[in-house]
């Protein structure tokens, strides 16, 4: 049974048929382990959920500065600037700035569990498109996020709907949401529900939750079969939808 150590833990290979062996090799660090989950992700998402982010958006007429945080290979931060609403944007990520990025763009590297070194008070919108659900501890990165939020600054995030009627059904017959089944592993670490996310943007600070769908959802085992496809566009909502959208607001001083 093979053994390794990392900062005084011993590690032992269980699949090992010699009892005898020695054999060590080095076990990922915590920032290696983020980054291939950052890099298992693809660094991207659909354009149906940058879609709809976009007209919460123009439907809230957000405007300043704006932080694309999980910005990936930075696809919607290129569609945040062509939107031409914002005076500023930036981007943060753990992946390296992507090759012939516009130069205009603040590009900051960091492990997007932490994002202390993000000055407070920096943003008038902080958007996270499928992002809490790669984060080990939400209710800090939430606080994080309200810190760096300007007074009556908007948040907006998306992330897998696990109250979908696909996911659902994946709970009962296979035991986990759809979104956090093995495929999706180790990229999605942290299923939540709408209760949960009141509860983790409340606690940071947040105020006027509100929840918004994509009205766009696979059948249960048929998932490139969408529910709008075959009732001609009735059926949305929760229940019909793969992914959310949550809004909250930084309170102004004094509220």
């Amino acid at each position: 049974m093979s053994s390794l150590k990392l900062q005084g833990l011993t590690y032992t290979d269980a699949h090992s048929d010699n009892l005898n062996e020695d054999s060590r090799t080095p076990l990922l660090t915590l920032e290696e382990q983020r980054l291939h989950a950052a890099e298992a992700s693809g660094g991207t998402s659909s354009e149906v959920i940058y879609g709809r982010i976009l007209q919460v958006i123009g439907d809230y007429d957000l405007r300043g500065r704006a932080l694309d945080y999980g910005a990936g290979i930075g696809n919607f931060t290129r569609k945040l600037q062509a939107s031409g609403r914002f005076e500023q944007i930036d981007s943060a990520d753990i992946l390296p700035r992507p090759e012939n990025f516009p130069s205009a763009i603040s590009w900051h590297r960091l492990d997007l569990n932490d994002a202390t070194a993000i000055p407070p008070a920096s943003f008038d919108v902080v958007i996270a498109a499928e992002v809490i659900e790669h984060l080990e501890n939400p209710r800090k990165v939430a606080r994080e996020w309200f810190q760096i939020l300007k007074p009556c600054g908007t948040l907006i995030l998306s992330t897998p709907n696990n109250e979908s009627i696909r996911s659902l059904m994946a709970l009962l017959v296979r035991g986990h949401y759809v979104a956090f089944l093995d495929s999706c592993y180790p990229a999605h670490i942290t299923a939540l529900l709408r209760k949960d996310l009141v509860r983790i943007l409340t606690e940071a600070g947040f105020s006027d939750v509100r929840f918004h769908f994509t009205d766009h959802g696979g059948l249960p085992k048929l998932p490139t079969v969408r529910w709008q496809q075959i009732s001609l566009g009735l059926l949305k909502g929760c229940r019909f939808s793969d992914n959310l959208i949550a809004t909250a607001r930084v309170p102004a001083p004094g509220d």
